[in-house]
């Protein structure tokens, strides 16, 4: 690395600042440029064994660790609306139960 020939010591605050600020830009456009170079090399080593990038790192979406309950009541004025117990009552069981109707009443 050579060594610039700048004097800092008589560069008012305003260049210094000025200096500063095109050497971060310039870092950021080295890391971009870095970063799609290895991005490509990564594609190409993918490549080579018959994958995408995506394919690699992503691979298949995961199965969610928490599965959905099995529905235990169903809304008598519509059998497709159902609940499992868990979680917040839907609006049509708070309903039934304040028009006197029980859970077991609403059980499947």
């Amino acid at each position: 690395m050579a060594k610039t020939d700048i004097d800092f010591e008589s560069l008012s605050q305003a260049e210094l600042v000025d200096i500063i600020e095109s050497a971060q830009k310039a870092l950021r456009t080295v890391e971009t440029r870095r970063r799609a170079e290895a991005k490509k090399a990564a594609e190409q080593a993918a490549k080579e064994f018959g994958f995408s990038l995506e394919e690699v790192l992503g691979g298949a979406p995961k199965a969610s660790k928490q599965t959905k309950g099995v529905p235990k009541y169903a809304n008598p004025a519509d059998k497709s609306q159902t609940w499992t117990g868990r979680g917040r009552k839907p609006q049509w069981v708070i309903d039934a139960l304040e028009n006197g109707h029980s859970l077991d009443e609403l059980a499947l």
